[in-house]
């Protein structure tokens, strides 16, 4: 249990950190991490949707860490979460070639975190 308790407090950690660069400032995301020298409002805006749609997750896998009822449910959709993900990246490393290193780094934090998140589910309660 507490294995699951502290799996969930450190993906709400990941997933957080993630969010918040990603939105609190897109222009200078884009140009620190992407070497894109300026962001449309269009961009912007997508890049905070992102970023609400990780918090909300976050949050729910932080409220489920303490959560007997929820837990199981929440690593659960961690595997979805970073599985849908790493599938789309996968499909655009085939369709668009190498991204951004970063990128590339989430590539590899989202396919590990699959098989990791689904043996954490599958312990005893």
């Amino acid at each position: 249990m507490l294995i699951k308790k502290y799996f969930l407090i450190f993906s709400f950690s990941v997933v957080a950190i993630i969010a918040l660069l990603y939105g609190i400032s897109p222009q200078w995301f884009a140009q620190a991490f992407l070497d894109v020298p300026a962001v449309s409002l269009d961009i912007a805006h997508i890049l905070r949707a992102v970023m609400g749609l990780y918090l909300a997750l976050g949050i729910f896998w932080l409220f489920a860490a303490f959560s007997d009822k929820y837990r199981n449910f929440a690593v659960l959709t961690i595997v979805l979460f970073a599985g849908g993900l790493v599938s789309g990246r996968i499909i655009s490393l085939f369709a668009d070639g190498l991204p951004s290193g970063i990128l590339l780094l989430y590539v590899v934090m989202e396919f590990a975190f699959v098989p990791i998140a689904y043996w954490v589910f599958r312990l005893p309660d």
